[in-house]
């Protein structure tokens, strides 16, 4: 196949749209579904991501992909009793696979902003991931082949018209990309850019005791890193990106954005959160909105006048400033890497308010000297890559 004929394009008036090969066939067979051009920005660049999250770790990794950037990335590890409560797979009965667990925690960390997504998968897909990716909302999923079981599960999904693509794993593009902006080409070399475990010797720091487990979690932040929207910050903890800030003009707004998230993936793992009592056959998604309720700074205005009583069987007591704070000073070794480097050593002070205790990024800033000193401050481990790595 040379080509494929899309839904339309980025939005329903823009039609005719396809996708197509210049030289030779499409990597790719549409299983199920019909796809559109959002689709298969986000099916793509998600499976480059998942793919060399594997090349770099050797773990089954997963992505959940939203508007081209991912909401969340993760490797195959098993799950804490804590995070299948927090990511409501507790009442699963199913053995869970490492690929199964991937998508859990990549989907996990960040669920609102992956409603809906498009998921990518490192590995074959089995039936354990596809039951997971049944009861999620989600627009279609990626992968190198689906087992019959895991096909016929996911053929049923939104009434047989769920996007399931199989790609070829041993196709590689041309070294030489293009786009067209405005009726004009743009053309570039590829970002073949090998993240490995030498890409962060060049420890900077006074703190040089850069873990195994943290160059994993650097290595999944950098890749991550490499096809999220520009201006872009990630934290990583235990094998999965906790929080992702994408697409700002300001770097402390992507360290703001994406540590808030990291931050509130942390608070639904404390007690006044795992404690919460919900009404009979809430909705995950409405649960997730509730909770993200509950730990924000205005639960209260929102919930007033009998709110609550729609969402939990029980008025919960209000989660103070000063609670959120003491919890979230645990959270410790989580690591962070930015895309381009930090100008200003107020990127590592917000940094340390998530945990933060290894930081890796391109350096080149005439501030440098200040970042480094402020990492010293709070004994963190930071390597400077010597990489750019924006992506748009």
């Amino acid at each position: 196949m040379k080509e494929y004929e899309l839904k339309y394009g980025c939005n329903p008036n823009q039609k005719p749209a396809r996708i197509y090969m210049e030289n030779g066939e499409l990597p790719i067979e549409v299983l199920c579904g019909r796809a559109g051009y959002i689709n298969f920005l986000d099916a793509f660049n998600g499976w480059q991501l998942v793919k060399e999250i594997k090349k770099a770790t050797g773990l089954p990794a997963a992505t959940s992909f939203k508007h081209v950037s991912p909401a969340g990335a993760a490797v195959g590890l098993p799950l804490s009793d804590v995070e299948k409560k927090i990511y409501w797979v507790d009442d699963m009965d199913v053995e869970f696979t490492p690929l199964a667990n991937a998508y859990i925690r990549a989907r996990g960390a960040d669920r609102m902003s992956s409603f809906g997504d498009f998921i990518a998968l490192s590995d074959v897909c089995d039936k354990e991931t596809a039951l997971v990716i049944k009861r999620e909302v989600s627009d279609g999923v990626i992968a190198p082949g689906f087992t019959d079981e895991a096909l016929d599960i996911l053929k049923s999904k939104k009434k047989g018209n769920y996007c399931v693509i199989k790609i070829d794993p041993n196709y590689e593009p041309e070294k030489i990309e293009k786009k067209q902006v405005f009726g004009i080409t743009f053309e570039q070399g590829r970002n073949e850019l090998d993240i490995n475990d030498d890409f962060f010797n060049n420890i900077v720091t006074e703190n040089k005791k850069l873990t195994e487990q943290a160059k994993i979690d650097l290595a999944i932040a950098m890749i991550t890193l490499k096809y999220t929207q520009s201006n872009s910050v990630c934290y990583v903890k235990g094998g999965q990106a906790i929080g992702i800030g994408a697409g700002q003009q300001s770097r402390i707004h992507c360290t703001r954005l994406a540590g808030q998230k990291a931050d509130n993936w942390w608070l639904r793992q404390s007690p006044q959160v795992l404690g919460l009592q919900f009404v009979d056959n809430i909705k995950r998604a409405d649960r997730d909105n509730a909770i993200d309720l509950y730990i924000g700074e205005d639960y209260m205005d929102v919930l007033a006048d009998g709110e609550w009583e729609r969402i939990f069987k029980v008025k919960p007591e209000v989660f103070t400033a000063a609670e959120k704070r003491a919890w979230l000073d645990k959270n410790t070794g989580v690591a962070l890497g930015s895309d381009a480097f930090f100008p200003f050593g107020d990127n590592i002070e917000r940094a340390h308010k998530s945990g933060v205790t290894y930081v890796a990024e391109p350096g080149g800033s005439i501030r440098d000297d200040h970042v480094i000193d402020t990492c010293n401050k709070y004994n963190m481990v930071m390597s400077f890559t010597g990489i750019r790595l924006f992506h748009h």
